[in-house]
């Protein structure tokens, strides 16, 4: 009931943009009005939303809090290099089909007629892509995620769904949307994205957070944090983005970071402490090196 009733106060609301942040909030994420814009206007026009930003700036994290708040399923796609139609839409179910044929040895019918059988809906195994759009009780959150990692022929392959929120199955036809999904895609920019592909979708882009809202993030993700020890770290971390690092630490890691301190008891920064819980916040060798060698102390001058 709850997807309802956030369905039914946006609908009547004089200031929409507001109700969804305020909404997002109360599920402890933290956005801002673009953010909420692009989400209002991706739910009012029923087009696909593209998040872009750098990794670990909370852009997997919206599908997960609209899939919450609209009380409905989350179906996600996690692409990857090598990424094929079979994977993401659907495939036969083999298996099934050939302990089928078996059984129906002796009923007299055709090949062509065993065929229209075993090619049918029965036996079709749904993929996260299928699956979205033949949900039956209402329409689910689909997350496309790191779509950038994907080939760009899987990528030509999601122009039709994304158009008409429908798909081709050779052997069966054309399956429309019961109910169209929320579709959010995201990247990482990796590689460029086709203009076909950003013609058909709303843009987002997601920056780090700035001092105070990934301070209030650390407040409301971490229990049991002093409120000195959130501010340095928060600091830290911010300094830490502007030092020439090849992984630049997003929110997910000034978490991991704040967690860890609390886990081993610390109540404030300093070098030693620094140094022996850098694993949470750097995440790349050559950047650790670089960190010990002369960013310590250097960012630590500058919070103090």
């Amino acid at each position: 009931m709850r997807g309802f009733a956030y369905e039914a106060q946006l609908a009547q609301s004089e200031d929409p943009i507001k109700d969804i942040l305020d909404r997002l909030e109360s599920e402890n994420y933290f956005a801002d009005p673009a953010i909420a814009t692009s989400i209002y206007m991706a739910q009012t026009l029923e087009r696909p939303l593209l998040v872009e930003g750098r990794p670990g700036v909370g852009k997997t994290e919206i599908a997960n809090v609209m899939a919450r708040l609209l009380d409905t399923k989350l179906i996600r796609l996690q692409c990857y290099e090598g990424l094929d139609v079979t994977t993401a839409l659907y495939e036969w179910n083999y298996p099934k089909q050939m302990l089928w044929i078996k059984l129906d040895e002796q009923s007299g019918r055709t090949t062509e007629e065993r065929e229209q059988q075993i090619f049918s809906q029965d036996f079709l195994l749904e993929r996260p892509l299928l699956a979205a759009l033949t949900e039956e009780e209402k329409a689910p959150v689909l997350l496309i995620d790191e779509v950038d990692r994907a080939d760009e022929e899987f990528e030509a392959f999601l122009l039709e769904i994304l158009s008409d929120f429908q798909v081709t199955v050779p052997e069966i036809g054309t399956i429309k949307a019961k109910h169209k999904p929320l579709v959010i895609l995201t990247s990482n920019r990796t590689r460029d994205l086709s203009d076909a592909l950003r013609r058909r979708c709303l843009y987002l882009w997601i920056d780090f957070p700035d001092l105070d809202k990934e301070l209030r993030i650390v407040r409301s993700k971490v229990n049991g944090i002093e409120e000195k020890l959130a501010r340095q770290v928060v600091r830290f971390v911010d300094s830490s983005r502007h030092v020439g690092l090849d992984k630049v630490p997003g929110i997910s890691e000034t978490l991991d970071w704040a967690k860890a301190m609390v886990v081993l008891h610390m109540d404030h920064l300093d070098h030693d402490t620094v140094e022996r819980t850098l694993g949470a916040l750097v995440k790349d060798a050559d950047d650790m090196e670089k960190f010990r060698r002369e960013t310590i102390d250097e960012i630590l001058s500058k919070i103090s």
